[in-house]
């Protein structure tokens, strides 16, 4: 496999590069990025807001596209949502659009997605077949689709991943999770009843995998397959830590303390990876338990 990866520095990106011989990369900052992932990583500079440079896809048969601004980063301000707007939908635009214009393009994108897609859904059952949301999270997403694609147009398989909440002690929700739940002042967050559709960091590079080796293709949900409401992460989460969850964050504090993200935070999105299991992928860790463990006793 002959891949080029953009957000090749992120979270997931991380974990991916290593699986991947040779790779190319896409980096507002190659230098670092090379420094970063190692000798075997070529890197090119790219800006999302710009053309990517068709020399970075020369012999590249898969682009894994995972380039985005942190949704949970920073408060919602109207240019931060600017930005995560216009690093996913337009940034992919611009990837699109270089592909198309090549000779020979990718045979293969994989874009990334979320599950932000469903909007606030309570406990609905949902999976690749439901209908799309409301919500800023849900319009991003669907122009992020959307955008991706348009590269079937030209005979290009297109997947979009639609990823949970990644589990990983190394960066993401779980990172921000841990110091106040070891100190024991974790709990739950509002009333605790909202779904969380989650995936272990290695379930999610090994499902990235399979759908580049596997005739998939349009949306896939990139979730574990037994999402918890919120009480019950909590609560594993402390059992896991030999720590109480007792300390609750009610809706009000979240709203003070992160503004419009904490809409984000409180949506309940019960979601099922039924395209993953279809096409034969067997999660490594699909209970909560298991993960965090994982997570939590081999943090490197």
């Amino acid at each position: 496999m002959k891949a080029l990866v953009t957000g090749a520095t992120g979270l997931v990106g991380r974990g991916l590069v290593p699986r991947l011989p040779g790779v190319h990369v896409l980096s507002r900052d190659p230098q670092r990025a090379a420094s970063t992932l190692g000798t075997e990583t070529r890197a090119f500079a790219w800006n999302t807001n710009s053309p990517a440079p068709t020399e970075a896809f020369e012999d590249r048969d898969i682009v894994f596209h995972l380039a985005g601004e942190p949704i949970a980063a920073k408060r919602w301000t109207p240019a931060q949502k600017q930005r995560i707007r216009a690093s996913r939908c337009e940034g992919t635009r611009h990837l699109v659009e270089t592909m198309l214009a090549l000779d020979r393009p990718p045979a293969t994108l994989v874009s990334a997605s979320g599950i932000g897609i469903y909007g606030d859904r309570a406990d609905e059952a949902l999976d690749e077949s439901s209908e799309p949301g409301d919500g800023f999270l849900a319009d991003i997403c669907r122009g992020w689709e959307r955008e991706a694609m348009r590269a079937a147009t030209a005979g290009i398989r297109v997947v979009c991943m639609r990823i949970g909440i990644v589990l990983s002690p190394r960066g993401g929700a779980l990172e921000r999770m841990l110091p106040p739940f070891r100190l024991g002042l974790g709990g739950p967050m509002g009333d605790g009843r909202h779904y969380m559709s989650w995936i272990d960091l290695d379930d999610l590079i090994g499902l990235l995998l399979h759908v580049a080796e596997h005739d998939v293709a349009g949306p896939v949900n990139a979730v574990a397959p037994n999402p918890v409401t919120n009480r019950d992460f909590a609560r594993t989460l402390a059992h896991v830590l030999s720590r109480p969850a007792w300390l609750a964050a009610p809706r009000w504090a979240l709203r003070m303390a992160l503004g419009e993200l904490s809409d984000a935070v409180l949506t309940s999105q019960r979601v099922a990876p039924t395209v993953a299991l279809a096409s034969g992928y067997s999660f490594t860790r699909p209970h909560l338990e298991t993960a965090l463990r994982h997570c939590v006793e081999r943090p490197g």
